[in-house]
């Protein structure tokens, strides 16, 4: 892959979606208030009237979702990642249940959201709506692979949660290789011999600048942006896990129940690997700069580099 660029925040990316998606007529975009916040309100500045704000009332957004998708519409809908929450019943019996199709927006997840605390850094929205059956789960690196795959939901047929970050982070691809990303694919983004890397959202970056840095030591690492973790690429990881010596997990999110419980719980009865998970331990966030905060998680690039050692 090429030098990662500048680019926005991956929340960001979803608004820029919902404008590409503008010209099917069945989409439709529902808020709770926070438009502004989650970018979608670039889409209710030009279509209005295919715009449904529902105020602080984010269990009635999912089921104001699931009444337009049982008439034949594509809903989008999104709040905060910790709001989210708030609907998980409305979520699992009145979409998920009966099978309607909706795709909801949790942003500003993760630790990473950073000075407005540990109320509203939601670290196990990932584990939960992987628990729903039938229920798509995404969290995207970038701006530009969030738009991708944000418009990939348009001919989606389950329900789905993408997680979006606030703050901006390095683009890790472009026009061209963007195209290869599929909803439940793992897009490798560096070849290794030695161990192989799997991270979703914000962390992405710091695996690939740690995987440069060992590299240097004679260690080669894979890594992979995992941007779907339910459905995993299952196929993807039965190869590595026969090429490599061991896994390292990396998300800004509870070792509990995210990414790397995904991916241990599927090799164990498979084809056993060690798997080392670095995430947010059994705790809450705290308020303080995003990068501030991830050092204080101990999601660094120095952890990730030591864990590859240590395999």
């Amino acid at each position: 892959m090429s030098a990662p660029s500048s680019g926005g925040a991956s929340r960001d990316g979803y608004g820029a979606a919902l404008l590409d998606l503008a010209v099917d007529e069945r989409v439709v975009v529902l808020e709770a208030d926070l438009g502004k916040s989650t970018k979608s309100c670039h889409f209710r500045a030009e279509y209005p009237e295919r715009t449904v704000s529902l105020g602080i009332a984010e269990q009635n957004m999912v089921l104001v979702s699931a009444g337009l998708a049982s008439c034949g519409k594509i809903p989008f809908a999104s709040t905060f990642a910790i709001f989210s929450e708030r609907a998980f019943e409305q979520v699992r019996n009145g979409v998920a249940r009966p099978g309607l199709v909706a795709h909801f927006c949790g942003s500003h997840g993760g630790t990473h959201t950073g000075t407005d605390g540990s109320s509203a850094q939601s670290i196990e929205d990932l584990a939960i709506y992987r628990t729903i059956p039938g229920m798509t789960v995404m969290h995207p690196s970038d701006d530009i692979s969030t738009r991708e795959l944000t418009k990939q939901l348009l001919k989606h047929d389950f329900p789905s949660y993408t997680r979006t970050a606030r703050n901006k982070t390095p683009r890790l691809y472009d026009d061209e290789s963007v195209r290869k990303l599929k909803i439940g694919k793992g897009s490798i983004l560096r070849e290794g011999s030695d161990i192989a890397i799997f991270s979703c959202g914000v962390m992405v970056h710091k695996a690939l600048l740690a995987a440069e840095l060992i590299s240097k030591e004679g260690i080669e690492v894979t890594v992979v942006d995992m941007h779907t973790i339910k459905p995993l690429d299952f196929e993807l990881i039965d190869r590595l896990s026969k090429d490599v010596k061991g896994f390292v997990t990396v998300e800004d999110h509870s070792v509990i129940g995210g990414l790397g419980s995904a991916i241990s719980e599927y090799v164990s009865s498979k084809n056993p690997i060690k798997v080392i998970k670095i995430g947010v331990e059994d705790k809450f966030g705290e308020s303080g700069e995003s990068e501030e905060l991830l050092d204080i998680m101990g999601l660094t690039i120095e952890r990730i580099a030591e864990s590859c050692r240590e395999i």
